[in-house]
């Protein structure tokens, strides 16, 4: 399994998955065809899947345009998020193939909108897998609560994902990576794993090259939305729950100018 990212419009990263021994390809939230068409074409693949993570244009946006562009194309996206030109819905648990190796697994995960799905995918070949987490979970942050609640974040980022092996890699929508770590410091200051990672990010991100992806092992150490279950992060924050806690720190951040 080869994954490739795609930088679109602003911000927004497309991932191309290429199964390596068949060529057969997926392309995760294309929101700019054309670039991935010429990507695959480059790289010899065979577009055969779209991923859809959740609805909003900068993600479904370009599903329309590639299905003109690659007709037998099919597009997956979640059951209840309205998807646009999506072919096959799926639901949490849901599995599907790409190529001969690659086995992919739907993970709803809502909140930021209501049938957000993360994509958890693995080869058979032993390697470490991946998960495409949209606007769920960026790294060292999550999405805006737009179409959910706190207990829902707090399901999909830190029961869902958090329980997928501590290896895997992270694949985001977006390249927010040195401001989210920056906010992350205002909540933990003293944590030194946030300082080495806002350091690391500063350097790729100079050298105009990707954040991505991280692991969820690093979430869990360094993104503040992950770690609500932790008493003094809670007590930071004035809350005594990891839900309230994951509120407040949302809260705080759509507040906070950095």
């Amino acid at each position: 399994m080869k994954i490739y990212h795609i930088p679109c419009l602003e911000d927004n990263y497309a991932y191309l998955i290429v199964d390596e021994s068949t060529k057969e390809a997926a392309a995760v939230d294309p929101v700019e065809p054309k670039k991935i068409i010429k990507c695959a074409k480059e790289i010899g693949a065979d577009l055969k899947l779209v991923l859809t993570t959740h609805h909003h244009w900068d993600h479904s946006g370009g599903n329309e345009e590639i299905k003109k562009l690659v007709p037998e194309i099919k597009v997956f996206g979640g059951t209840i998020d309205n998807v646009k030109g999506c072919t096959n819905k799926v639901e949490n648990g849901d599995k599907f193939t790409l190529g001969a190796d690659i086995n992919i697994l739907s993970l709803h995960t809502p909140c930021h909108t209501k049938g957000h799905i993360s994509y958890y995918v693995t080869c058979k070949e032993e390697e470490d897998p991946a998960v495409f987490t949209g606007d769920t979970l960026f790294i060292a942050g999550c999405g805006r609560f737009f179409e959910g609640t706190a207990d829902q974040m707090y399901q999909s980022l830190c029961v869902t994902l958090a329980s997928l092996p501590k290896p895997t890699r992270v694949y985001c929508g977006h390249e927010y990576t040195v401001n989210n770590l920056r906010f992350a410091l205002t909540v933990e200051p003293e944590n030194e794993k946030i300082k080495q990672k806002l350091s690391w990010a500063q350097h790729q991100r100079q050298a105009n090259l990707p954040t991505i992806p991280s692991t969820i092992g690093e979430e869990l150490e360094t993104n503040p939305f992950m770690r609500v279950d932790v008493a003094e992060i809670q007590a930071k924050v004035g809350c005594h729950s990891p839900v309230e806690a994951i509120k407040e720190i949302r809260r705080l951040k759509d507040n906070w100018r950095g």
